[in-house]
């Protein structure tokens, strides 16, 4: 069973930045799309930034132009830059990948804690 693998969360003031890193165990055959979604504590988890398999970005309305969603295809890694960070971008950050017709991947989620 592939497992994704987070990194790169941690505690950062506001107005700084972090990347996260989301690596795959295995090789993924059939990749729809990859995304980094994000819950706050006693909240739903949420969309922040998906890639599709055509390299097609979209963002949630809250971290556009802060946030960059990218890939290393060769590493098998997916990244989330993140820039401009504000306390209410602290969560969970999971990564999450669809590949063919049933098979969904998450990470085991990396804290992000923005402090003012």
């Amino acid at each position: 069973q592939v497992q994704l693998v987070e990194s790169g969360g941690g505690l950062v003031q506001a107005g700084g930045s972090l990347k996260l890193s989301c690596t795959a165990s295995g090789r993924i055959f059939g990749i729809n799309h990859t995304a980094w979604y994000r819950q706050a504590l006693g909240k739903q988890r949420d969309v922040v930034a998906t890639m599709t398999s055509g390299g097609t970005t979209n963002y949630a309305d809250s971290v556009k132009g802060r946030f960059t969603i990218s890939r290393d295809n060769a590493k098998g890694t997916v990244y989330l830059q993140m820039n401009s960070l504000k306390p209410e971008d602290t969560a969970v950050y999971y990564c999450y990948v669809e590949a063919g017709a049933f098979r969904r991947y998450w990470g085991q989620g990396t804290q992000v804690t923005v402090s003012s």
